[in-house]
């Protein structure tokens, strides 16, 4: 893929890497694309750090990136499985019914009787699957918010906030991965709003993220926040809804943006900003 330029300002991309695998633990280049787009700012749900082997921390900080990545599970990555895997689909058919068979994390539920028959041919990575919040830019703070588990979810939720030195001064940044609707969102959008309402006041912001919501809900749920690209990010190969978003408050303009196909379920989505005079 060629890397896409962009105008003078910030890019931010944010990608849900799904820890670089397919639903059948087959590997993607979902963090070699996310990092192709050359993103000041990166958020990244789904990263992944491997006990023995892939450290997507150690890609982004040897590509000149500085963050934080925020463990959410412990979990366990496919590396093989016998016979290997000829499917053209991302995922098994059933997957949304049976669970996932390329990436595990059994938490806070057991594993289905589809996937113990799976588990059986495969081989796998342990190692901590979180969230990601990375930057080019002068990282001045950057701290994790635990905003707890809903009751139907795997894992436990978290929120990175950070000051970074913009165009124009210091700006906070936050990533989000947020619950699902049928896992009580409104639940999870009503904590991120109290971390919302604690940033400094005279700072532009910037909030990015897998919301796991569409533009409707994000803007009943998060109200007075601007959207700054519009495209569908989900589900890959031929995704027909936006769940991931760039949004902002303070005066950020958008100068373009779009959604790239990384091979992971989600595409990365991107904005080109800068900003004028806060609102």
């Amino acid at each position: 893929m060629t890397k896409r330029r962009k105008v003078a300002g910030v890019r931010v991309v944010t990608s849900n890497l799904h820890a670089g695998v397919d639903g059948w633990g087959r590997a993607t280049p979902a963090l070699a694309t996310a990092v192709e787009l050359g993103p000041d700012i990166l958020v990244a749900p789904e990263m992944w750090r491997g006990d023995s082997g892939d450290d997507f921390v150690n890609t982004l900080t040897n590509a000149g990136y500085q963050g934080h990545f925020a463990p959410v599970t412990r979990g366990e990555r496919v590396t093989s499985t016998t016979p290997p895997v000829t499917s053209r689909r991302w995922q098994p058919w059933s997957a949304h019914l049976t669970g996932e068979r390329g990436l595990y994390y059994g938490e806070h539920r057991s594993f289905s009787f589809f996937q113990r028959r799976t588990r059986a041919r495969q081989t796998f990575e342990a190692g901590t699957w979180g969230l990601g919040l990375f930057t080019r830019l002068p990282l001045r703070t950057i701290e994790q918010v635990d905003v707890g588990r809903l009751w139907r979810e795997r894992v436990r939720r978290v929120v990175i906030v950070a000051t970074i030195e913009g165009p124009t001064g210091p700006c906070s940044v936050v990533a989000v991965h947020g619950a699902h609707l049928s896992h009580g969102s409104p639940i999870w959008f009503h904590r991120l709003r109290q971390v919302l309402n604690a940033l400094p006041g005279d700072q532009p912001v910037i909030v990015a993220g897998d919301f796991n919501a569409w533009a409707p809900v994000l803007r009943l749920l998060l109200p007075g926040w601007t959207h700054q690209v519009r495209a569908r990010t989900w589900p890959r190969p031929r995704p027909h809804s936006q769940i991931d978003h760039i949004v902002t408050r303070g005066g950020w303009r958008s100068q373009g943006g779009g959604a790239v196909d990384g091979g992971s379920d989600h595409f990365a989505l991107y904005a080109d900003l800068d900003v004028g005079d806060a609102n």
